[in-house]
């Protein structure tokens, strides 16, 4: 029988780093790449690599972090000093992204915007790697795991509608656009930052489940390795980072898509309606989990999310209501998308730990990490890459065009065709992932 060992107010403490983890996650991917093309003037095609290329140095310095945190494990018993130096850096690094001075050279500001986000992302990852390890540390229990990536992914969809919906908002708040983005940058930082602290108070205190590391290699050629060589691990990390791509490019393209097909202006408002639904869904995926087991909630919400998609290519003919609800709908998968490999992550880490005798969390979600980075990052830029092909032209905010019709062809792939085909890809991978309720209940005992 499984022993529950974490308190409802601890289950809320843990998660309200995702709030946190939310802020980073979204602004950059929402309003990063129109911030370049729309405010700045930078082209597309030099603007995808601007959101490019930092995620892509994290694929690299995430396992790193990784690393450095299995060391702190071994040598300190705690990797919770991490999440301090994320959330004090945030604050700093954060609103330099949006800092752009008004009428810098379009080549200039994207040097700074890429200069910028590559020290944020750097920074970001000591609070990101450590938070996901310490999922499988705080609890040896998978039901309760699964409750708590319920409750994390509920703060986190919460944190992404908040954040969403609210930095649209806080951008034209002043009649300037260089203004508006700046005030936004400061604002956010300052909530990133409180919502990481608040985590940090709560899970310092909190017990470690944990079987001690019997060695002394921590190289990180050798943390990749161990990752990589862990099946179930490799298959949901596949499949996870293939469905962050697609979620990716849903999250750069829906501005593009509010404003050129939907018509409206405010794209805050779709952002809404592509998450509340999930923060009202949350507790239906938890059920599903609990009744159908990880792996088929997980191809459930993935159809779902595909079927939602497919379905806004009708936008320009239907009217806006019926438009939205359909974007609704992959709200609703898009919360099942979220949870369960979250949950299913730290049975993978269990079992490795349980097969091994060796606990080497850090490696794993350092890995884990780098590739929803990178995802998260090639996302956008693809969307972008769409865009530059089908002849999209960029402003700076004082000006106005009319795109081609290439270009809302482009919007219309961006958003719906490329990121459906992605999760698509992804089921095949979910479908061969190994571990089950029942096996991971009886090789740990209870």
């Amino acid at each position: 029988m499984s022993t529950y060992r974490l308190t409802k107010s601890r289950y809320i403490g843990y998660s309200l780093g995702a709030v946190g983890t939310a802020g980073f996650g979204t602004v950059p991917g929402l309003v990063l790449a129109i911030y370049l093309t729309n405010t700045l003037g930078v082209a597309a095609g030099l603007a995808s690599l601007v959101v490019l290329l930092p995620k892509l140095w994290d694929v690299f310095f995430l396992p790193y972090v990784g690393n450095l945190s299995d060391r702190s494990v071994a040598k300190h018993g705690s990797r919770t000093r991490f999440l301090v130096i994320g959330a004090i850096g945030m604050l700093i690094s954060f609103p330099l992204m949006f800092a752009v001075p008004a009428g810098t050279s379009s080549g200039v500001a994207a040097a700074w915007v890429l200069l910028a986000f590559m020290l944020a992302a750097s920074v970001f990852a000591y609070f990101q790697v450590p938070y996901i390890a310490l999922a499988a540390e705080i609890t040896d229990s998978p039901p309760e795991r699964t409750s708590l990536m319920s409750w994390r992914v509920c703060l986190q969809v919460v944190g992404i509608l908040l954040f969403g919906v609210g930095a649209p908002f806080l951008v034209t708040a002043l009649p300037n656009a260089n203004e508006g983005y700046l005030f936004m940058g400061v604002v956010v930082g300052a909530l990133i930052c409180l919502g990481m602290l608040a985590c940090w108070l709560v899970v310092r205190h909190l017990k470690r489940y944990v079987t001690e590391s019997t060695t002394e290699d921590h190289s990180l050629a050798r943390q990749f390795r161990v990752a990589w060589q862990a099946r179930a691990f490799r298959l949901l990390l596949g499949a996870f980072v293939v469905q962050a791509l697609g979620a990716g490019a849903v999250l750069a393209a829906a501005p593009y898509f509010s404003t050129y097909i939907l018509g409206v202006k405010d794209f805050g408002i779709v952002f809404g309606v592509l998450l509340v639904p999930a923060v009202i869904f949350m507790p239906m995926w938890s059920y599903v989990g609990h009744r159908m087991g990880k792996r088929r909630g997980f191809v459930l919400a993935s159809c779902l999310f595909i079927l939602g998609l497919l379905g806004s290519l009708a936008a320009s003919f239907v009217p806006l209501v019926a438009a939205l609800v359909l974007i609704a709908v992959t709200s609703v998968g898009y919360a099942g998308m979220q949870m369960f490999p979250l949950a299913m992550l730290p049975d993978t880490i269990d079992d490795d730990a349980t097969r091994t005798g060796e606990q080497r969390a850090g490696a794993f979600t350092g890995v884990w990490t780098a590739g929803e980075t990178a995802a998260f990052a090639i996302g956008p830029a693809l969307v972008l890459l769409v865009l530059a092909v089908t002849g999209y032209i960029s402003t700076t905010s004082d000006e106005t065009v009319t795109q081609p019709g290439s270009a809302i062809l482009g919007v219309h792939l961006a958003f719906s065709v490329l990121p459906a085909a992605l999760v698509a890809l992804s089921i095949p991978l979910a479908l061969r992932y190994p571990l089950r309720e029942e096996t991971l209940a009886h090789a740990s005992g209870r």
